[in-house]
């Protein structure tokens, strides 16, 4: 793995031995560093992931900012679907162990392995952005989950305006709330966001306009999209808007763009490069420098980390059940091959191991014992 990326200046933290370093943007408040992203990238893209451990491997391969999927999270921790089966407070202590888990790995990478010559890495934390659905309930919902959410230090969330209890924005039958009471729901995320003294707490309004089969207007389909979006905008509350779209379809996502910031010129916009559409069937799928310009600055992939952990494991399963023991050991020599960079081939080093044999030397840890790394690796 290289370490020669740019950085920010390094700092020394109690959290490690002396003359080790992590990066001073440990600091700064994610938010404020999603922001910095966003005013200063041509987009800004997070993998979706539901749980501490993808969040870390997207972490290692420097993924600029997180997506914690709330979908993701359903099928992750619930074994379900997407239709508000779990609780605000189920989803925010997701949150928080996640963002825990980045600044532990952040320190963990930064520390090596002293005993073996494996020199420290040095990770930025990305920011999180945590799916809010549509609030888990009122107004007073949003202000408690909203505070759950900015106290595990997430860089932002995004609220939805569907009639409770909400589906995955791409299954049938999505009512909608009336605009006001959106509205409401996203100046109480801001409020609170601003009286725990984190002004730079992004808020994403997302709409799911477009495919409603009921809502208190008269207009439908991507004129409502448009129509709330500029609504949402109007009120001053979130600081980007998000239109789910049905399909993968280029004019909606263009003409949405376009007539958004006609009306608002500096508006950002979020974008779900969704894995309900099968893009390998689009000829001509919109790309994620096309979606930056258009004026899309934040890209998720929502259930990314999902698909490529399903794909993977069946793929392991399938050959188990074929070449039994075998089948493991080709995966091995995949995850250990000279030419690849797989940070969690070792789970030892990955969690951490030499950082707690280190630091709790350095703090005086009693009956520590001392980690035998080459007969750990050989066992591996």
């Amino acid at each position: 793995m290289t370490t020669t990326v740019r950085t920010r200046a390094l700092a020394e933290t109690p959290l490690l031995p002396p003359g080790l370093k992590v990066p001073a943007s440990r600091w700064i408040d994610p938010a404020t560093r999603l922001r910095e992203l966003l005013d200063s990238e041509p987009h800004v893209f997070a993998p979706g992931i539901y749980d501490p451990h993808g969040a870390e491997i997207a972490m290692y391969h420097r993924s600029k900012a997180i997506y914690f999927s709330g979908y993701s999270f359903a099928i992750g921790h619930l074994g379900t679907t997407d239709m508000d089966l779990y609780s605000g407070p189920e989803i925010a202590d997701g949150a928080r162990r996640t963002v825990s888990a980045l600044r532990k790995f952040q320190l963990t990478m930064a520390t090596g392995d002293p005993e073996k010559g494996v020199a420290p890495v040095h990770l930025e934390i990305p920011p999180v952005v945590v799916d809010m659905d549509g609030g888990y309930g009122n107004l007073f919902n949003v202000q408690r989950v909203a505070e759950l959410y900015v106290n595990a230090g997430v860089a932002g969330a995004h609220i939805e305006d569907q009639v409770l209890p909400k589906r995955c924005g791409h299954i049938a039958g999505k009512a909608l709330i009336s605009a006001d009471e959106m509205v409401g729901k996203l100046r109480m995320a801001r409020a609170v966001a601003e009286d725990l003294g984190r002004d730079d707490f992004v808020v994403i309004a997302r709409t799911d306009a477009v495919s409603a089969v009921d809502a208190p207007e008269k207009t439908r389909g991507l004129d409502l999209a448009i129509e709330r979006a500029l609504r949402y905008l109007d009120s001053g509350a979130p600081d980007l808007v998000w239109c789910e779209f049905p399909n993968s379809d280029r004019g909606p996502t263009e003409r949405f763009a376009t007539e958004v910031r006609r009306r608002f010129p500096e508006a950002k916009l979020a974008f779900n490069w969704s894995s309900s559409f099968k893009w390998f069937n689009d000829p001509n799928p919109i790309s994620f420098a096309e979606l930056g310009e258009l004026g899309y600055k934040f890209l998720f992939i929502t259930l990314a980390a999902q698909h490529a952990m399903g794909y993977a494991f069946s793929k392991l399963l399938q050959g188990l059940s074929e070449e039994q023991e075998r089948a493991y050991v080709a995966l091995q020599r995949k995850e250990w091959a000279a030419d690849d960079d797989i940070p969690t081939k070792s789970h030892h080093l990955f969690t951490g191991v030499p950082y707690h044999q280190v630091l709790g030397e350095t703090m005086g840890a009693s009956r520590l014992g001392k980690f035998d790394g080459e007969a750990a690796e050989k066992a591996v």
